[in-house]
């Protein structure tokens, strides 16, 4: 029957999401239609089909153990010349989304492997694009600010066409934190 390619990410919320997926389109990167804006906690990963109801019951333990917490972007950095990335920092919430991985692939459970890279949580906007529009990406997201109340994370799958697609939410066990200000929850641009 083969496998499925899955991965479990915390959503970058909107307006986040669509504008960071419309200047990473702006930028040349093709694969950013099919690729919500995310901070991944599973790296694309192939199972069985028959393992999802296990997958999925294992991340709703891991959700009800987690508690909402402030995420916060700020700036860019790049994982070049290792990996052709360019990403938005996530400076604040990036122990909650290392503890959240780490549960997520504990040996308990289903999910177990190792990472290809030192685990770095963080908002892709360029991936594998030529050198000149990955500098760009840098300089231009370089004044990027967003913030809000992360409350959860989501199963996705890989369809055939390459478009990722939500399976399920799983929210926190813990009370909501309560929402930031109007201002404070807007994703910003430098202006020039």
């Amino acid at each position: 029957m083969g496998t499925v390619t899955i991965g479990v990410s915390i959503a970058v919320p909107e307006p986040h999401g669509s504008l960071l997926q419309e200047r990473r389109t702006g930028f040349g990167d093709a694969a950013a239609h099919g690729i919500p804006t995310h901070v991944t906690l599973l790296p694309p990963t192939e199972v069985e089909p028959g393992a999802l109801p296990a997958v999925e019951a294992h991340l709703a333990q891991v959700a009800a153990a987690g508690r909402p917490f402030p995420m916060r972007l700020s700036g860019t950095g790049t994982f070049r010349p290792v990996s052709p990335v360019v990403y938005v920092r996530v400076v604040e919430g990036a122990e909650v989304c290392a503890w959240l991985q780490q549960r997520v692939r504990d040996a308990s459970g289903p999910l177990v492997r190792e990472l290809q890279f030192p685990y770095h949580p963080h908002v892709t906007v360029a991936h594998g694009i030529d050198e000149r529009a990955m500098d760009r990406a840098f300089e231009e997201l370089a004044g990027y600010e967003a913030q809000w109340s992360c409350t959860g994370f989501a199963l996705h799958e890989q369809g055939t066409d390459g478009v990722w697609r939500q399976l399920r939410e799983f929210p926190f066990g813990g009370s909501v934190v309560p929402p930031q200000t109007a201002r404070a929850d807007r994703g910003t641009l430098p202006t020039r």
